[in-house]
């Protein structure tokens, strides 16, 4: 006779068609509820499906009440998600859990109840960055730091990562003491023992006084762990050090905690994410059972064999292979490119075919594709384009380029150049960087220039003259209307090109050496925007054109209920699923980032190596990865090596689709090694016939010319074109209505002549003026291997 009282064998014996529903791997994770569990899920293989399933089938079988369930995840998105689909599947709405949500929205509660354990009151306040960073620059005024050398965005961005690694000031370890000039520990306890005053915590708080509380109350410990009997954690790969202990603490009674993660998609090591947890879980929890969630629901089978073959490389994986039982669909398409222009020219031109369905594909809609890219820099070329062409887009995760602060501050500058009494530009840069003008001083200026009936410029200029500003302001003041009117003056003289004189104002200004001198996490990216925004200079005659441009496309923006082309990072994308991918920018350096190596070493690289992985399985039915062979480079062309992971995709899953001769008989100028992959050795395949053919293509008058402009910018050029005597003064006859190349722009018709200028209407990129030594006749490029 069973042992098992009538009620829990009625209950086992209900149908759970929850269950039916899931996979072999996904039912023996949802039904293994006893000792530790690792759910590793791979991209697309259904892990929320299988997470939930689980809850489900712990209460559904009375194994646990709803209160005896710790859940967390690391977004409110999530934990939303997971309660709806929990109370979807139970068909009644999931009441009573109150331990399902965020590692900070669980501590709230918490450290609420034990409030006076960690010195606390329990109406303490959560502060957000700002007052964060107000309350560091209050600590370091009080100890007269110089808040430029060492601002206080940086100490906060330290302190972060202490807590991330559960250390107290204490606690800090002798190496890393020696942080903001040794004096970072310091300001550590300060600013907690100042928390404290305010009866108050920041986000690392959370966990870090919870981790305290129970490690010194061994009473308060065991009755949560009483209490959570069953312990579920999301995302697990994304967890830091003190998430980590936390859990660890809590799981060390029962151990019936089943953690859900992908080693291979732990991309936020820069954050505080700690890979190592989830590879150590087995270790850690010995008698850990690890179930592989392999079968993929999104990706075609080329798009994961790819993401796959990429993956495999890293050393430090637990390991698992992606498949589907869908239809293999087409293959991952390379493509190399002569430039950044060219590739998010080629990027454009797919977009709108694919959206009018000329590939013989079904059409797809604009929201249904993404160009994902490792730096925010690399959207200026893709939103240039698609404003050019009038191509609806989105940049997720960010302000779109032309509106971030650091290139409006420059755009306000380049404004004040080309016209000194714009009001609105010189308010808004006056004192960015800080010339030591208060508030007064400022309304000093504008009172001055409207009894005046002047502009700001002006007004500046009467009220340093008159000495109505005094001190360090009035000096700086003088500096600022003076650089003012030199630049001017060279815009109307045109004494410098113009690219080089918005490096000048850039300079001259402070503006760049306000960011170099910044230590925050975002200054890097700022100056990269920079530079973007002094490349995209290049494609116009002069400032003022460049600023009518900005400000034209800029006023032409799209109604947010269109349907829009997704342009963001990476980073920002993981979590996401497109139809149709981009993957642009797969050069070494860029991709992987030069600065994660340097950093990192080969842990970097790991982490750079799972990003790509992240990025391919992202793409549903269609990705398509590219690189150019030439790129700009902190202001000058260089030849740009293909990605490292290129040469790591299974050829067989693979489509090249560089057009015969890009690179052909040249392409060791971008940078290719005789040991290339075959895919690599494919785009640059050209037979010795091919190369002879083009022999007299490179002596040619207009291929000098092309060649003369990429001398100038040090741009690679092909093996054979090497030295060629570049004529400067080369020049040929245009007339209107003739057909012409430009190496940027594509193909167009001369509309009209100006001098030494040309008005050429191009097919893709509009109206331009150009220099006529930068085009060639159409014919002439028909045989240049661009």
């Amino acid at each position: 006779m069973s042992s098992t009282p009538l009620s829990q064998r009625a209950v086992a014996a209900r149908p759970a068609p929850y269950l039916d529903e899931l996979n072999p791997a996904q039912r023996e994770a949802a039904e293994t509820l006893e000792g530790p569990v690792l759910m590793l899920a791979g991209a697309g293989t259904g892990k929320t499906k299988a997470l939930t399933s689980r809850i489900v089938h712990l209460l559904a079988t009375g194994t646990a009440k709803p209160n005896e369930i710790l859940a967390v995840t690391f977004t409110n998105k999530a934990a939303r998600e997971m309660k709806l689909r929990v109370g979807r599947t139970l068909g009644e709405a999931v009441e009573g859990m109150p331990w399902l949500g965020t590692f900070h929205a669980v501590c709230v509660k918490l450290l609420r109840r034990h409030a006076e354990l960690a010195d606390l009151k329990s109406n303490f306040t959560i502060l957000d960055s700002d007052d964060q960073i107000r309350l560091m620059k209050q600590l370091l005024a009080a100890a007269n730091v110089d808040e430029k050398r060492w601002p206080a965005r940086m100490l906060a961005g330290i302190i972060d990562g202490w807590k991330n690694r559960a250390w107290t000031p204490e606690q800090v370890p002798p190496d890393e003491a020696k942080a903001f000039d040794r004096r970072g520990v310091e300001f550590y306890a300060a600013y907690q023992a100042r928390l404290r005053d305010l009866n108050a915590v920041d986000f690392g708080d959370l966990l870090l006084h919870v981790i305290r509380i129970f490690r010194e109350n061994e009473d308060v410990l065991a009755q949560y762990r009483r209490w959570f009997r069953y312990i579920l954690v999301d995302e697990y790969q994304d967890t830091n050090v003190a998430q980590y202990l936390w859990l660890r603490l809590l799981a060390g009674g029962h151990r019936n905690i089943c953690c859900v993660g992908d080693d291979d998609q732990s991309i936020y090591g820069w954050r505080g994410a700690e890979v190592g947890n989830i590879l150590r879980f087995e270790q850690d929890f010995e008698g850990a059972k690890v179930v592989r969630l392999e079968q993929n629901y999104r990706s075609t089978g080329h798009i994961l064999a790819a993401a796959s073959g990429v993956i495999a490389s890293n050393k430090g994986r637990l390991g698992k292979t992606l498949w589907t039982d869908g239809e293999d669909g087409e293959k991952v398409r390379l493509i190399g490119h002569w430039d950044g222009e060219e590739e998010a020219r080629w990027i454009g031109e797919q977009v709108e075919d694919l959206q009018r369905g000329t590939r013989g594909l079904d059409p797809f809609g604009l929201d249904s594709m993404a160009i994902l890219v490792r730096a925010s820099h690399q959207m200026r070329a893709f939103e240039d384009r698609f404003l050019t062409i009038g191509l609806p887009y989105r940049v997720i995760g960010g302000p779109r380029f032309y509106e971030r602060l650091e290139i409006r501050d420059a755009m306000a500058y380049f404004r004040l150049a080309t016209s000194p009494d714009d009001d609105l530009a010189f308010e808004r840069i006056v004192n960015t960087p800080k010339r030591g003008l208060g508030d007064k001083a400022v309304q000093t200026i504008q009172k001055t220039a409207r009894s005046n009936g002047v502009s700001l410029h002006e007004g500046a200029r009467l009220a340093v003259q008159g000495q109505l500003i005094r001190g360090k302001g009035a000096g700086e003041l003088r500096v600022l209307v003076e650089a003012i009117d030199r630049w001017h003056g060279q815009v109307v003289a045109e004494a410098d090109t113009h690219v080089e004189l918005a490096e000048m104002i850039l300079d001259e200004s402070g503006y760049t050496g306000m960011w170099q001198a910044d230590k925050t996490p975002e200054a890097p990216g700022r100056l990269e925007n920079l530079k973007e925004l002094v490349k995209a200079l290049e494609n116009f005659d002069n400032l003022q054109g460049f600023l009518e441009h900005v400000a034209l496309i800029m006023d032409n923006e799209s109604e947010d209920s269109e349907e829009k082309v997704t342009i963001m990072t990476l980073h920002a994308a993981k979590g996401l699923e497109f139809p149709v991918v981009f993957l642009p920018g797969w050069e070494d350096g860029l991709f992987p980032s030069q600065r994660s190596m340097d950093e990192s070493g080969l842990k970097g690289l790991e982490e750079e190596r799972r990003l790509a992985y992240v990025g391919i399985t992202r793409a549903e039915r269609l990705c398509t990865i590219s690189f150019a062979g030439n790129r700009r480079v902190y202001g000058q062309w260089q030849s740009q090596l293909p990605s490292r992971f290129i040469d790591e995709l299974p050829e067989a899953h693979v489509e090249v689709l560089t057009p015969p001769g890009l690179y052909g008989g040249g392409y060791g100028a971008a940078g290719m090694s005789a040991s290339a992959s075959p895919i690599l050795q494919g785009l640059a395949a050209s037979s010795v016939q091919e190369r002879a053919s083009r022999a007299d293509v490179y002596n040619s008058p207009g291929w000098k010319r092309l060649q003369s402009r990429s001398g100038q910018r040090g741009m690679a050029q092909p093996q054979e074109a090497r030295g060629i005597t570049i004529d400067l003064e080369a020049s040929s006859s245009f007339s209107t209505g003739d057909r012409v190349f430009h190496q940027k722009f594509g193909y167009g018709e001369v509309m009209a002549l100006e001098g030494d200028k040309l008005v050429i209407e191009f097919d893709k990129a509009g109206t331009k003026n150009v220099v006529a030594r930068f085009v060639v006749q159409a014919g002439q490029a028909d045989d240049v291997p661009f």
